[in-house]
This record gives C-alpha cells, structure tokens and sequence, in this order.
C-alpha cells in the first residue's frame, strides 16, 4: 500500500509543478525534517545548521544573484509522513532541490518522490546505503554505515583492545539494522568473538532486561548498541541496574544531549562514532562552532547541526557551480562535487553519489562528549 501511494504522490508531482522554479525571484529550498516526535533533536539540530548556513549565504548576496529561501516541513519523526512532506514542498511550493532527513528510513521513504519529480534531494544525516540506491538524483553529505561499520569495530579492537562483544539492535530501524550488519562483518573480518547478539522494537520496547541478562552471561568485554539515542539511554541504565560494567559503544544516532539526560552516569565511560566533535582542533570546526553559538545564545552545536550546515552550503555550491535551478543541471553539479570544504570535513561525492569523509570517535565523559580520534576511510 506504501508503494502505491508514493506512485500516487509521483504522479501529482509531475503534473502539477513545474521544476526548477521559485517563487518572487527567490530560489526555494524545501527541507523536510523531524520538528517533533521521537527524534526531534536531530530535526531541530539540523535545521538549525541549514538556517545558520542560509543566513552566510544570502549575506554573501544569495546564488546566482537570487536570494535564497529555505521552507522546512515537520515529518513528526515519522516514516510514512516523510514522502507527504516531500510532496507538499515539491507541487505546492515548487523546490528546487530538498534537504533532508537524517533518518535513513523516513530518506528512503521520501526518495522516491524527489527521484520521480527529477528534484536533486541531499540528506544530511542519512547512513544507511539504501538511501542513494533510490535514484541518481539522490545524495547525502555524510558517511555511510559500512565504513561506520568498520571504524566502530576498528577502534574497539585496535584502541580499546577488545575481543569479545554483544550486538545489540533495533530489527524495525533501517538504520540500527544495517548499522548492526557492519560492525558483526567487520568484526567477524577482524577475529573478533562474538558472544552474543540480541534485538528489540524501536520505539516500543522499554524494557531490555531480558536481552541483556541474555549479554550478560555471555559476559562481553563490550555491547555495541546501534540504535538511537532514545533506547540508548534506558539500555545503559537497566544494563549498570543488571551489573553489566563494561563500556557501551554506539554510532552517530547516540548523538543528542538527551543521551546523557536519559542515561546519566550509566553511560559514563562509554563511547560513539560521529561525523564530528566541537572540541576538535581544526579551524573549520570551530569557526562553524563560534558562528553556531552566536546565532543560537551560546548552544554548542551537536553533529546533526554541522551536517544541516555542510548539507546547505554544499547545495548551494552546486546550484552555483551549475548555473542554473534546473533539477537535472544541479543534480550534475552535485555528482561533480571533488574536495568540497565542509566545516565537517571535506567531502567528494563518490559514483554513487555518497560523500567520502573522515569520521570521529567521541567518549562520554563527566556527561560531555570529548573527542578522542579521527578515522579516515581507507
């Protein structure tokens, strides 16, 4: 029924708007977006990054002459509303190009209302490989999970010198699935043991006792729990209330304060991967972080915040670089995009439209998260 409907919405797409054009002179980005509902913070956090990148590039005079326009709407953390929301920033307010999601799944949901329309949409936050599978007008400004994947496992053999983990996963997260995929690959690629491997709903499931008295005699040196920040936290605190003491390793989706607010000192001493931190020593980073605290009354900027910036900015560069708003032309520019200078990280996007970037590995520490390294893709 899904697929049906998203056809439906294709079709009024495309005889109902007519690609390329703003409105008032103005070049119109739609950004679709998680305002409310269960992961609010990474939709609040990346528009905030797409405003404080809107505002650099009309004070530098727009692109091509034109001002530039950004009109977001709330998918409320829902899947199913994400196309709906495309759909309406496409017919009725006639988009150039979309921004969003950072959930893979509510990405994978929406693509095929931008690729049917020939409208260029770039995630910012959207790891899952499926994401850009969708069609050749589809890109995102971050890492994918197989090299997440590999670098979680990476740092958790070679740094920490760890050997025997538990998996941990959401099996209805396109994201937290796919994620888990990686890391037992690489793991299993390394030697590593596997003790254990568990699952659980997302968004329904609260109590994880059961899964982790399961990890706990298998008694792991870590548990890599790839879900997202709001599980995360209840899992930590129910595994310390279970006297499970070793470290908890997460992906970029523990990226929220609500992280450190759900799990308090249970998540102590645990670690994640990122896309950034705001306490890495390059000029990039903390130009963006300096820029980010004057806009918004001294807020640190968490990853999602960055990759809205670098998603916005790189957008515009190509619109720029192309000419043109034409779906097709900015879609080529896109494609064409060799060593961009994102505030995260420079970013060349690869054949399959995915972004070739470094990524960071952030430790819970007296509840803030500190750097501790950088991992390249090799």
């Amino acid at each position: 029924m899904k697929s049906i409907m998203i056809g439906l919405l294709c079709c009024v797409v495309l005889a109902g708007c007519k690609k390329g054009e703003g409105t008032n002179g103005d070049i119109v980005i739609g950004q679709f977006a998680s305002l409310t509902g269960e992961t609010a913070t990474f939709g609040v956090s990346s528009d905030e990054g797409v405003r404080l990148a809107l505002d650099e590039i009309n004070a530098k005079g727009g692109i091509l002459g034109r001002k530039v326009r950004v009109i977001t709407e709330d998918d409320q953390s829902k899947d199913d509303e994400a196309p709906t929301a495309a759909l309406k920033l496409i017919d009725r307010d006639k988009v150039v190009a979309l921004i969003g999601e950072i959930s893979s799944g509510k990405s994978i949901m929406a693509a095929p209302v931008a690729q049917n329309a020939h409208i260029p949409m770039i995630s910012p936050g959207s790891t899952n490989p499926k994401v850009t599978e969708m069609g050749d007008y589809i890109f995102r400004a971050c890492f994918i999970d197989p090299f997440q994947g590999e670098a979680m496992a990476r740092f958790a053999t070679n740094d920490l010198k760890l050997k025997k983990f538990a998996l941990l996963y959401a099996v209805n997260s396109p994201y937290s699935a796919g994620l888990n995929k990686y890391v037992k690959q690489a793991l299993e690629k390394s030697g590593a043991q596997i003790v254990a491997e568990q699952s659980y709903t997302e968004g329904k499931d609260v109590d994880f006792k059961a899964q982790l008295t399961s990890i706990k005699n298998a008694n792991p040196d870590a548990i890599f729990d790839t879900g997202y920040y709001g599980e995360a936290g209840l899992i930590a605190q129910q595994a310390r209330e279970l006297g499970i003491k070793c470290p908890l390793i997460g992906g970029d989706g523990w990226d929220s304060e609500k992280t450190v607010q759900i799990g308090k000192e249970a998540v102590e001493g645990c670690y994640f991967a990122n896309h950034y931190s705001p306490d890495e020593n390059r000029p990039e980073v903390q130009a963006f972080v300096a820029a980010y605290k004057a806009k918004y009354k001294g807020k640190v900027p968490d990853a999602m915040a960055i990759l809205g910036y670098d998603a916005m900015k790189l957008l515009a560069d190509a619109i720029g670089r192309a000419g043109s708003t034409e779906g097709s032309k900015i879609r080529d520019a896109l494609a064409a995009t060799k060593n961009f200078p994102g505030a995260a990280g420079a970013i060349t996007i690869d054949a399959h439209r995915n972004a070739s970037k470094p990524i960071v590995i952030v430790k819970i520490d007296k509840g803030q998260f500190k750097f501790v390294t950088s991992i390249k893709p090799e």
